[in-house]
């Protein structure tokens, strides 16, 4: 999540150089710090923004995938190549039951 930044030091220095107290210019400054933290508080409320996929947790995600898929191609084939040996040897002892050589 990005970090947003705000240079109090240079918002007083601004407000100063613009007419404004020493204390006037660092009320204000607290007061736009509390809002600025106030507002991107309720959109993470609003937007649920603390819940958002990072790429980072899509890439890992994507690579847990093609593992699950590799490992259950695995299996497949180890089923299909088990069930094609099963239905080989029923085959085979069916034809040797009915031409009489067993």
């Amino acid at each position: 999540m990005a970090t947003l930044t705000f240079d109090t030091h240079e918002f007083v220095k601004k407000l100063k150089g613009v007419g404004f107290s020493e204390e006037q210019a660092e009320t204000l400054t607290d007061l736009q710090k509390t809002t600025v933290l106030n507002t991107l508080e309720q959109a993470r409320h609003d937007y649920e923004l603390d819940d958002l996929a990072t790429k980072r947790d899509l890439k890992e995600t994507e690579l847990r995938l093609e593992l699950k898929i590799a490992e259950t191609k695995a299996d497949l084939i180890r089923w299909v190549v088990g069930v094609g040996l099963l239905q080989i040897t029923i085959i085979a002892g069916l034809l040797f039951r009915l031409t009489g050589k067993i």
